[in-house]
């Protein structure tokens, strides 16, 4: 979807979300409320803590659930309501075993509002869904909509402007010089020398101007004619083949601007340090938890073959700086210089060194990567500085994988892209892949990947 579209519809998602949450914040803290006056007779400062993590745990917790997106239906919608209130009941249960305060809060108060929490949420969400949903219908009915334009951006955005609560497109336009479109379920309704009497005709709301950068005076003409017409003018621009990365829309002292490639460091600070605060706590609690097993495999590395047991090698970090990577050796020590990819019955690895590759063990000295800072969990999989000196070049937008800490794991490895990658084309694929998790990341698609992680090792692309 395109900036300026993506941009409208977070604000109606952010609207939708506060409202929802808003109500259910003001049930569950008035019923704790009466639980605790219930209960204990007095609101003691303890239960006024509990009251403010609640509301402030509420809202990161929502917001990566996505409790209040409206393209969830109502099952679904309940489903992630009670995630999201168990993630956060999990939470304050932490915070009150750590801080030693859990016997000072009534239990009976505490397990009635943990259960009558979730029903009073639910009781709010069923109703506020269902009118958000038919408010939804409203506006789609009667925003009749059509797209100038027949290139396959155009198509693109019909076909996700065709899903349910979005807006009922009645066909395209062609510009002057379109040939017309391409097999498509829309019709096309004329060219663009008669759109307003097709405005007129079709009592149209919203047209959505979807031409190419080569059509810019058609563009400005097409605005400036429509300026006295009852309609919504939205221009999408389409930028053809150019990648666009986490790219965004602004404006810089009341003057737009598109960000056609941003770094997620200067886009999403806060959640980038969110992410790196969780990441590197939870590699130092793996390495804790894994160091006998990081000491079983350093001894059996050195007796079995001769070298170091560690294999540290450059490759390329966050905006290109080089950084040394940590593996378990699990190849004979040779001249690591000439492009090489580790291919199936690769002579240079060891016996015990296929055993570390197949399961992955080799990688895990990278936590001290990731605690270190050079390294994130989830990310582009970093590449030796050599293959990335090859590939440069050959595999378009390549080195822009690198706008972000790379990672352990990342997306390429959990939709299959993983593995030698013996052909241009599957780099591309892989890089493909990157690009897509640096323009759709989350902190919940985060998640979503270290949970899937565990499952590709059975993937035959290891070796």
């Amino acid at each position: 979807m395109t900036p300026l579209y993506t941009a409208h519809m977070t604000h109606r998602r952010g609207l939708t979300f506060w409202g929802q949450w808003l109500s259910a914040m003001t049930l569950i803290i008035s019923l704790l409320m009466l639980l605790v006056y219930w209960r204990v007779g007095s609101l003691n400062s303890e239960y006024r803590i509990l009251m403010i993590l609640t509301v402030l745990g509420s809202v990161p917790i929502y917001s990566v659930m996505q409790v209040y997106h409206k393209r969830h239906g109502l099952v679904v919608g309940l489903g992630r309501l009670l995630a999201g209130w168990l993630i956060l009941l999990a939470v304050l249960a932490a915070i009150a075993f750590i801080t030693q305060t859990s016997a000072i809060y009534s239990r009976q108060v505490i397990m009635v509002w943990a259960v009558m929490g979730f029903l009073v949420q639910a009781a709010s969400f069923l109703p506020l869904h269902y009118f958000a949903r038919l408010h939804a219908r409203m506006v789609c009915n009667e925003r009749r909509s059509v797209i100038i334009g027949t290139c396959p951006t155009a198509h693109e955005l019909a076909k996700k402007l065709s899903s349910p609560n979005r807006a009922l497109v009645l066909g395209f336009i062609a510009a002057a010089d379109d040939s017309g479109p391409a097999p498509s379920i829309l019709p096309l309704l004329g060219r663009v020398d008669a759109i307003r009497e097709i405005i007129t005709r079709l009592e149209v709301r919203r047209v959505y101007i979807v031409l190419t950068m080569a059509h810019a005076a058609t563009i400005e003409a097409l605005y400036i004619d429509l300026l006295d017409m009852n309609v919504d003018v939205v221009w999408i621009p389409d930028f053809g083949s150019m990648v666009l990365l986490n790219h965004s829309i602004s404006e810089i002292e009341r003057m737009p601007a598109i960000y056609l490639n941003e770094s997620l460091i200067s886009s999403h600070p806060a959640s980038l340090f969110c992410k790196d605060l969780f990441e590197r706590s939870l590699a130092a609690l793996a390495i804790m938890l894994l160091s006998p097993l990081l000491l079983v495999v350093a001894v059996t590395v050195k007796l079995t073959s001769p070298g170091p047991v560690l294999f540290i090698q450059n490759r390329h970090g966050c905006n290109g700086e080089v950084i040394k990577v940590w593996k378990f050796r699990s190849m004979r020590v040779h001249d690591d210089r000439e492009v090489r990819q580790a291919t199936r019955d690769d002579e240079r690895i060891t016996p015990f060194g296929r055993f570390l590759r197949r399961s992955s063990i080799d990688e895990l000295p990278q936590l001290f990567n990731v605690v270190f800072g050079q390294m994130a969990l989830v990310g582009p999989r970093p590449h030796a500085v050599t293959h990335n000196i090859y590939y440069t070049g050959k595999v378009r937008a390549y080195m822009a994988r690198h706008r972000l800490k790379p990672g352990i794991t990342g997306l390429a490895q959990v939709t299959g892209h993983r593995g030698e990658t013996e052909t241009v084309e599957k780099m591309q694929l892989r890089v493909a892949q990157d690009l897509n998790y640096i323009n759709q990341w989350s902190l919940w698609l985060d998640i979503k990947i270290l949970i899937k992680t565990p499952f590709t090792l059975f993937s035959k692309n290891i070796y």
